[in-house]
């Protein structure tokens, strides 16, 4: 059977164009890391409120925690910060902030002004430790266990429903 070649491209091009329209309609939150099942990458950088200290996830080796990914430009960070403020006065879990791609005086303000949910921050300026966490946009949030294994993220601003659904029963008893 012979092809018609002045087919074949209009062809692709309708099944090139199906694909991209069925991808608009998919939920890109629910993209699943690789990391997951995974130690957390490795990283050691300046604390936000502290430039002479500095922060590695092996600092936090035997518990569990959220690394929560943010900026000061961030709008839907705004959006979760009441969450994370909720979160973190439970005492449910420890919160590490990562500061991204963001300004150091900037970054410092808004915790100033709005609350500080982090039992520290770390300041990633050039979004570098980000990218190896697979980081692509803010917010999104990492539950690390004690053995320090990557066991979910959330992309996305947090509410108290995903905070329940995805990371609560990971803490245990707590």
């Amino acid at each position: 059977m012979k092809v018609n070649r002045r087919l074949l491209i209009p062809l692709a091009f309708l099944v090139l164009a199906g694909l991209l329209f069925w991808g608009l309609y998919q939920n890109p939150r629910l993209v699943p890391s690789p990391l997951i099942g995974k130690p957390a990458p490795n990283f050691n950088l300046p604390q936000l409120a502290k430039a002479d200290a500095s922060f590695s996830p092996g600092d936090m080796k035997g518990k569990v925690w959220l690394l929560n990914v943010w900026a000061s430009w961030c709008t839907s960070c705004k959006e979760e910060h009441p969450v994370l403020l909720e979160i973190a006065q439970s005492g449910k879990v420890p919160i590490v902030g990562l500061n991204y791609k963001d300004k150091r005086d900037l970054g410092l303000d808004v915790l100033r002004k709005t609350g500080d949910p982090y039992q520290l921050n770390v300041f990633d300026p050039e979004g570098r430790a980000a990218f190896d966490w697979g980081v692509y946009g803010t917010p999104e949030t990492f539950l690390i266990d004690a053995e320090g294994i990557i066991r979910a993220k959330h992309v996305g601003p947090i509410t108290m429903a995903v905070f329940n659904e995805k990371f609560a029963p990971l803490l245990g008893d707590r």
